[in-house]
């Protein structure tokens, strides 16, 4: 069993910076495939970035690419969000997820969930 609880979300200017972090608990963390999706009101969950438990196989959506990295520090059970330059339209409810296999991109994959950080950028 893995719990994660999402934390670092807040309002933000366009052009700003955030760090999104995601605290697991579960003995086998370490061991899970990370992601990060966000959920805009009115729009479908949509996946953001997932990192392999290993760090070697990392996927970002087009539409962050370039602005947002993921990292994970396992021996903190602690999986990172960074985001830079961001855009209004990086606005939503942020959440983390995990898996035992490799990254992929559909929501549905993903078999554990928090309960999600929002982020605000203003223009």
């Amino acid at each position: 069993q893995v719990q994660l609880v999402e934390s670092g979300g807040g309002l933000v200017q366009a052009g700003a910076s955030l760090r999104l972090s995601c605290a697991a608990s579960g003995r086998t963390f370490s061991t899970y495939t990370k992601g990060w999706f966000r959920q805009a009101p009115g729009k479908e969950r949509e996946f953001v970035a997932a990192m392999s438990w290993s760090g070697n196989i990392i996927y970002y959506a087009d539409s962050v690419k370039g602005r947002f990295t993921v990292s994970r520090d396992n021996a903190k059970n602690t999986v990172y969000l960074q985001m830079n330059s961001l855009k209004p339209e990086d606005t939503a409810v942020y959440y983390c997820a995990a898996r035992s296999g490799p990254p992929v991109v559909p929501v549905l994959e993903y078999d554990y969930w928090g309960q999600g950080t929002q982020v605000t950028v203003s223009s």
